[in-house]
């Protein structure tokens, strides 16, 4: 499992806006205007921003995975 990395905290502003700490959108290249999603499990209290893409890429790998056990039953 992959470690977390801790750039700092955020403080939901009035309108409900989040700023991401520069450190992490410096390293993870996120540029004005760039869309993310923000997704939560129903049975959680947290929170993950993500890129559209990077979703696409964990959900194509898991359903590689789910169609190889599939294919060995």
């Amino acid at each position: 499992m992959k470690e977390f990395k801790f750039w700092g905290s955020a403080t939901v502003g009035t309108k409900g806006q989040l700023v991401i700490p520069s450190e992490a959108r410096e390293e993870m290249g996120l540029k004005e205007g760039e869309k993310l999603l923000v997704v939560s499990p129903s049975d959680s209290e947290a929170i993950v921003i993500i890129r559209p893409d990077i979703l696409e890429q964990h959900l194509k790998a898991t359903q590689t995975n789910i169609d190889k056990i599939l294919s060995t039953k």
